[in-house]
């Protein structure tokens, strides 16, 4: 007969696994199937989507809240409305939580958010990127001050590790008030379609204030922060799908700012001969094309990941692989208002150029770009400041940096897109391009002014002093002659000469003067 102990013990356990499957399914088998009819998914089956199959270890699961009054002290579920733990993905280190909107709509309380205090320590002190699954209603009202304190613990959390291992977040249903700030410090932020929304002030607190009438999408869905105010990054139309995006993006990233990105041999041959560039991009200046053709002979397979794809779409910005190595790919759009930079392009770019420097990614900056956007709404909504943004970042840039000028460079948007002048490593360019401070046509109306307004013929005197421009200014060879460009190369070589030039460079090491930290523009 076996001891009374194990009786005992065997209780326990049955215990135990029936404390864990109410955290698991939560107190009420209705609100999973309310959160099925909304074409949501539940915290642990997103969990089990981001991470490797059966390695997710679950932190706190029996947690409480300890808060009374308004009836919370007859409502304390296990987990307190959040999912918190590591696991892997592609067998590296993860850390995670999930809001769950089955408890307390993932409203956020003092036990709720001392949860995720502590999974975000964990994941610096690990040096593990870390992924927020964010469904929830905001503060738990109920707790008052207790709730935002919980929020300003995230805040300085996601502020301490900024640059330090990959925050992303991901918006699987409402975000909002002050809840909405912790993604917007976090380096990428995910939403899916329909099911998503972010706003500070929804459209009740809108409507009574301005008395504009919009809906919850209209004013904070995906597809708005997507495309108009750039809060969101990447955009899906479902959850299984951009849980799979997810986990590529943290295939690309080094776990830290410590480590470098891993290496993936793709078999696509780093000489690989990019025959289809010669007919991509159009030696005439004034005809447009997708810039993203290019990329895609760049790199390898033809794959990349295309950053804030439906915001300021002038300027491209991607990760991707060249040899198996992850780079950051900034790249001028003819396609997009003939790729000039504007205050919103400039500002998508610094922000990137700033991840990859921070995270040990090499730049690759593809140039074609025709200047600074013109305009009095630009000067006066800060172009200089906004557009000095992007200057800063690459200035500041240690990371391996490689330019290519594919057509016309012209003016102060030629030095910002990582000119020699401010720090590039190695400076390309194909035999068709133009560095200048202007175009031959702009250069001479102003250089030739005089001379083409006295003419018998002034047309034909000007079309004489554009090409005497051209010809002596703005031929292919000007800035390679003096040094500032260090080769002129065949495009159909760029692909061998970025894998070379970065293969060289893989080493490289700079140091920026002793600080407690720079101030960018603003």
């Amino acid at each position: 007969m076996p001891p009374a102990t194990s009786d005992a013990l065997t209780e326990r356990l049955t215990g135990l696994e029936s404390r864990k499957d109410e955290a698991r399914h939560g107190p009420d088998p209705r609100a999973t199937e309310r959160q099925h009819a909304k074409g949501k998914l539940t915290a642990h089956e997103r969990i089990e989507l981001l991470l490797d199959k059966g390695s997710f270890s679950e932190v706190e699961a029996l947690r409480r809240h300890r808060a009374t009054g308004f009836g919370l002290e007859a409502k304390k579920p296990y987990g307190d409305g959040v999912v918190t733990g590591w696991g892997t993905v592609e067998g590296r280190t993860v850390f995670v939580y999930a809001h769950d909107f089955r408890v307390f709509g993932g409203a956020l309380g003092e036990a709720h958010a001392t949860k995720i205090h502590k999974i975000m320590d964990m994941a610096i002190s690990a040096g593990a990127p870390l992924v927020s699954l964010n469904d929830g209603a905001g503060a738990r009202i109920q707790e008052g001050v207790s709730a935002l304190a919980g929020y300003g613990g995230i805040f300085q959390r996601n502020t301490r590790a900024s640059g330090v291992i990959p925050q992303i977040s991901v918006m699987l249903g409402p975000c909002a008030g002050g809840a909405a700030y912790s993604p917007a410090l976090t380096d990428f932020v995910f939403a899916v379609r329909d099911i998503a929304q972010m706003f500070i002030t929804g459209p009740d607190v809108v409507k009574a204030v301005t008395g504009e009438e919009i809906t919850q999408n209209g004013l904070g869905g995906a597809d708005v922060h997507a495309g108009k105010s750039g809060a969101v990054h990447f955009v899906h139309d479902d959850e299984e799908t951009c849980l799979a995006e997810v986990r590529y993006l943290i295939s690309l990233l080094p776990s830290n700012n410590r480590e470098l990105p891993p290496k993936v041999l793709t078999g696509d041959p780093a000489d690989r001969s990019g025959d289809a560039l010669l007919d991509l991009v159009p030696v005439d200046g004034n005809r447009s094309y997708d810039i993203r053709g290019v990329v895609e002979e760049l790199v390898d397979d033809g794959d990349f990941m295309e950053v804030h794809a439906a915001w300021a779409q002038n300027i491209v910005c991607a990760l991707a692989r060249i040899d198996g190595h992850t780079v950051g790919i900034v790249a001028n759009q003819p396609a997009a208002m003939a790729g000039v930079l504007d205050i919103r392009a400039s500002e998508k770019g610094a922000r990137f150029v700033q991840f990859c420097d921070a995270f040990n990614i090499p730049l690759v900056t593809l140039v074609d770009v025709p200047g600074f956007l013109p305009g009095v709404d630009q000067e006066h909504e800060g172009i200089i400041r906004r557009g000095a943004k992007l200057l800063y970042a690459y200035c500041n840039a240690t990371v391996p940096r490689v330019s290519v000028v594919l057509r016309k460079a012209y003016g102060g948007a030629y030095i910002v897109m990582d000119s020699r002048s401010i720090g590039a490593d190695i400076a390309l360019a194909w035999p068709a391009n133009e560095i200048a401070v202007m175009g031959a046509e702009g250069a001479a109306n102003v250089v030739f002014r005089r001379e083409i307004a006295a003419a018998d013929d002034p047309e034909a005197m000007r079309q004489e002093k554009i090409e005497q421009y051209r010809e002596e200014l703005v031929h292919p060879y000007y800035a390679a002659e003096r040094g500032l460009v260090d080769d002129v190369i065949d495009p159909r070589d760029t692909r061998s000469v970025l894998a070379r030039s970065l293969s060289m460079l893989v080493a490289k090491h700079a140091d920026l003067p002793r600080r407690k930290h720079g101030n960018p523009p603003q």
